[in-house]
């Protein structure tokens, strides 16, 4: 693991303190590595400390905490006590949230206490000898949660983030955790990262766990015996060779399984030769190693491509322009002076397609994608929603690049008259502030759908936040076949001959119950369409699709 510039920087005065004895500065004392899980805070710590071959004194936050009173705060000054002695050496306090909150909101006063005593034995560093190298590293990923005290300068002076990786970074970890497995001369290592979004360091290596999994099953108990159940009395059709009829496939795997384990013999040089992780077995564990960062509420990538939208070419031309070019082409945007990403709007009238398209280019663009669903922000409690915003944003930032797609903006930024006043307000100042405030976006690029774009505060729509705004509408008849035939994943020509053959599902009543047809025969024909066509009635009507919400001048 290589370590990053900005904490190279910090460790200068642990392995030449004279630099800062002849400027007269006190050196940093600490930084906080803070991320989702999963990300690499504590390898990080570690590798710091084996890359400068310094001792390092590594504790969890709840061990320090006693029950009785007084004896946390004694373990924090003896565990700085330590350190000092051992220096130079590298203080490193895991999960750090768990002995620092707020102190205002604190429900005893045994955690202030601590929070009071861990910012005094902080300050005693600097209070000490300019030469004192001890480096204090803090891990945790809830940064919101830890007392702003904590945060100033002289105690962590610098926060590094370790987001989600994007595909360079997982190429490079993949080329770290593989060097030791078995796998083909010629496997693809970018193809694999590029399957791979929203995976972290930790997912990573739990795929590669199940890979290795996979191909012990693939390879190994191919080689055992087929196990095989004696004839049933009445079922001699049934029999295979030798008066014997095989096991299903799940109980055969079982079974030699089972065997493979009862076995006391090592295997041979032979049977290992052919022991290997392929492509298909890492394409294989993907189902079934779920990425932290879904499970903890981060970005996922979905699974909709350009070949599932069947119709509306127009529209997928400027998002590609929008949101594809930006990811592709970086430095001929940056040369154009062009650095905040655009914002995409989707409206039209509902079951035309917009989500589909937001999922479909976050797919083909392989950035994070982030769904929310515009009511689910909101929240009774004051301060809750503009909270639930803020962490949508910052989830986006830790997941760059990314797309956050607000579904149904418009119950999230209604219409501000200027007279009403309450939480409804307050949510729409504080998405103003996060799509185009103080802080740049950088990678975060937003879209959102609506089918009531006339009920949408004006300024959501300004340039620099959603500033483009297309019109997905119904559907002509040349988009309705081409959708068509992406339902049914058929030709044209085939759809025609089948339902020509106007062979149906037939479901005939017998005496045990119901029953039906070979599937082999099981076809949709014209006439299936046709009665269907009874049934379905169109969602919206022609005088809301084709004269449309609004134009864009």
């Amino acid at each position: 693991m290589t370590l990053k510039p900005e904490v190279c920087k910090l460790l200068i005065h642990m392995r030449h303190p004279e630099v800062y004895e002849q400027l007269g500065v006190v050196p940093p004392r600490g930084f906080l590595l803070h991320g989702p899980p999963g990300c690499g805070k504590t390898l990080l710590a570690q590798a710091v400390a084996g890359e400068m071959e310094l001792p390092m004194l590594k504790v969890s936050a709840p061990e320090l905490v006693s029950g009785v009173s007084g004896e946390s705060e004694q373990k924090l000054r003896e565990l700085f006590e330590q350190a000092v002695t051992n220096s130079p050496c590298i203080l490193f306090i895991d999960e750090i949230d768990a002995i620092t909150p707020k102190r205002e909101v604190a429900s005893k006063d045994m955690e202030r206490r601590i929070v009071a005593q861990l910012l005094t034995c902080m300050d005693d560093l600097n209070s000490l000898a300019v030469t004192t190298q001890v480096l204090v590293i803090g891990a945790t990923n809830r940064p919101d949660s830890l007392d702003p005290a904590l945060r100033r300068a002289g105690r962590f002076d610098k926060e590094i983030c370790l987001g989600i990786p994007d595909e360079a970074a997982r190429l490079r970890i993949l080329k770290t955790l593989c060097r030791k497995l078995k796998l083909p001369e010629d496997f693809d290592y970018r193809q694999l990262a590029r399957l791979t979004p929203g995976y972290v360091g930790a997912d990573l290596m739990a795929l590669c766990r199940e890979a290795a999994m996979s191909a012990v099953n693939r390879v190994l108990l191919e080689m055992q015996p087929q196990n095989q159940l004696p004839v049933v009395e009445g079922k001699e059709e049934s029999q295979g060779p030798q008066g014997t009829r095989p096991l299903p496939k799940a109980q055969d795997g079982l079974c030699r399984l089972l065997s493979l384990l009862k076995s006391s013999e090592s295997l041979s040089a032979e049977q290992l030769a052919g022991l290997c992780i392929l492509m298909s077995d890492f394409q294989g564990s993907l189902a079934s190693v779920q990425p932290s960062a879904k499970r903890e509420g981060f970005a996922t990538v979905p699974d909709v491509t350009w070949e599932d939208v069947g119709a509306l070419q127009d529209i997928r031309e400027e998002l590609t322009m929008a949101i594809l070019a930006p990811v592709r082409s970086p430095e001929q945007f940056k040369a154009l002076g062009l650095s905040a990403p655009a914002g995409v709007l989707l409206a039209g009238p509902p079951g035309c397609g917009k989500t589909l398209l937001a999922k479909a280019v976050a797919n083909e663009s392989g950035l994070n994608f982030i769904s929310v669903k515009g009511p689910e922000l909101l929240n009774m409690y004051v301060g809750e929603s503009e909270r639930a915003v803020r962490q949508v944003f910052q989830r986006g930032q830790n997941s760059a690049p990314c797309v956050i797609f607000f579904d149904e903006i418009d119950a999230l930024c209604p219409r501000r008259s200027g007279h009403e006043s309450g939480a409804s307000v307050r949510v729409v100042n504080q998405l103003l502030t996060e799509m185009d405030g103080l802080e740049t976006r950088r990678q975060v690029f937003i879209m959102a759908a609506t089918n009531r774009p006339d009920i949408i505060d004006p300024a959501v729509l300004r340039p620099g936040r959603l500033d483009k705004t297309l019109y997905v509408g119904l559907p002509p008849p040349s988009d309705r076949h081409a959708i068509l035939l992406t339902i049914t994943k058929v030709t044209r020509k085939s759809a025609v001959e089948r339902s020509q053959r106007s062979s149906s599902l037939i479901v005939t009543p017998s005496v045990s119950g119901w029953t039906c047809g070979p599937v082999a025969k099981i076809r949709v024909s014209k006439k299936n369409f046709e009665d269907a066509f009874k049934k379905v009635r169109p969602s919206v009507s022609k005088k809301v699709g084709y004269i449309g919400l609004w134009t864009n001048g």
